[in-house]
C-alpha cells in the first residue's frame, strides 16, 4: 500500500511538473499572429492607376523620426510598433504617399485619430477625415494616412479609393475607449475629443505647468474634452474636461491632493478656484477616476462638469 501511495504521489508531482513547465513555455513563446505581417503583403499594388513605385520602408519606434522628425513622438507616446511608407505614382498626377501604423491596441490607433481632428468625416473605416488631399482613419489596432503631394480631382478620388481598399483589410478589432462613456453629454463639442495616456499628447492640447502631477502611464487612460455651457456671459472659449482613470482609488485620491495643492493654493480643500484669467478651475475624485475642469466660465458650469463626470 505504502508503495502505492507513493507512486501516486510521484505521479502527482510529474503532473504538476508537466503543467508548470507547460505555462513557463506559453510565457516565454511568442505570440505567432502579426496582424502587420498578415495585412502587408495584401496591401493593393496599384490603385486608380497609381502603381506602388520603389521599395516600402519600414519604421520602429526608434527610428521613426528619420522619416518624421519632431512628430515621431506622438506615435512613440500612444505605444507604435511599426510604420510602413509607401509611394503610388501614376504618369501625369502627384504622386501618393501611404503611411501605415500598427499601434498595439485598438485605443492607441484611436488616440493616434484624436490628436488631429480637423476636416470632415469621409466615411472610411472606424471613423475619418479628409481635409484637400488628406485622409486619416482608424480601424482595429491600425492607424492610416493617406497624402497627395498636390491635390487634383483623380488624386482626390485616388486617395479616398486606396483607403476604401485598405480599410477592407484591416481587421474589425477592438473599438473606442471605455473612458469615453464617462464624458458627460452636455454641451460636448463633437469632434474636440482627445484619448491619451502620455503627457506629451496632453502638453500638445492642454499647457499645465507640471504634468508630471498627473502621474499619467500607459495603465491611466486619459481624455481631454470641450464643453460649450452658457456662464453668466458667452464664454470667449471653452471649458474644458481632463478625466484620467487610475489603477487604484488611492492613487486618484493622491493626484486630486496634488493637483489642488499646485494649481488651486489656499483653495485646495475646496477644490474650486477663480484663476488669473477669470476662469475657474475644479478638481475632484470618486473611486478611480480624477476629473479636472479648466477655463470653465462660471463656479456653476465648473461644479455641474466635475459633478457629472464624477457621477
Amino acid at each position: 500500500m505504502r508503495g502505492r501511495i507513493e507512486l501516486v504521489l510521484l505521479a502527482l508531482a510529474a503532473g504538476l511538473l508537466l503543467a508548470a513547465g507547460v505555462v513557463a513555455w506559453l510565457a516565454l513563446t511568442p505570440v505567432t499572429e502579426d496582424p502587420y505581417r498578415q495585412l502587408r503583403p495584401r496591401l493593393p499594388a496599384e490603385v486608380a492607376g497609381w502603381r506602388a513605385a520603389g521599395e516600402d520602408r519600414e519604421y520602429d519606434d526608434q527610428t521613426i523620426f528619420q522619416y518624421i522628425d519632431g512628430a515621431g513622438e506622438v506615435y512613440r507616446a500612444y505605444g507604435m510598433r511599426i510604420c510602413l511608407a509607401r509611394r503610388y505614382e501614376r504618369p501625369g498626377q502627384p504622386a501618393l504617399l501611404l503611411d501605415l501604423f500598427e499601434m498595439g491596441r485598438p485605443e492607441d490607433a484611436f488616440g493616434v485619430f484624436t490628436h488631429d481632428l480637423e476636416g470632415e468625416p469621409a466615411g472610411i473605416g472606424a471613423d475619418s477625415r479628409y481635409r484637400p488631399g488628406w485622409l486619416t482613419f482608424w480601424q482595429g489596432r491600425f492607424y492610416v494616412s493617406v497624402t497627395a503631394e498636390a491635390e487634383t480631382p483623380e488624386a482626390a478620388e485616388a486617395v479616398r479609393a486606396l483607403g476604401r481598399r485598405l480599410a477592407a483589410l484591416i481587421p474589425r478589432e477592438g473599438g473606442r475607449p471605455e473612458i469615453l462613456s464617462l464624458l458627460p453629454p452636455g454641451g460636448l463639442a463633437a469632434g474636440r475629443v482627445v484619448y491619451f495616456h502620455h503627457p506629451v499628447i496632453l502638453s500638445a492640447h492642454l499647457y499645465l505647468e507640471d504634468t508630471a502631477v498627473l502621474q499619467l502611464s500607459p495603465r491611466t487612460p486619459a481624455v481631454l474634452a470641450e464643453y460649450r455651457r452658457d456662464g453668466p456671459e458667452p464664454p470667449a472659449k471653452p471649458a474644458k474636461l481632463l478625466l484620467v482613470v487610475y489603477p487604484t482609488a488611492a492613487q486618484a485620491a493622491q493626484v486630486r491632493s496634488d493637483f489642488a495643492f499646485v494649481y488651486l493654493e489656499d483653495q485646495a480643500a475646496a477644490g474650486l478656484a477663480r484663476v488669473e484669467d477669470g476662469s475657474w478651475t475644479a478638481v475632484g475624485c470618486a473611486g478611480r477616476r480624477l476629473a479636472v475642469v479648466l477655463d470653465a466660465p462660471s463656479p456653476l458650469v465648473a461644479r455641474d462638469l466635475l459633478r457629472e463626470a464624477l457621477r
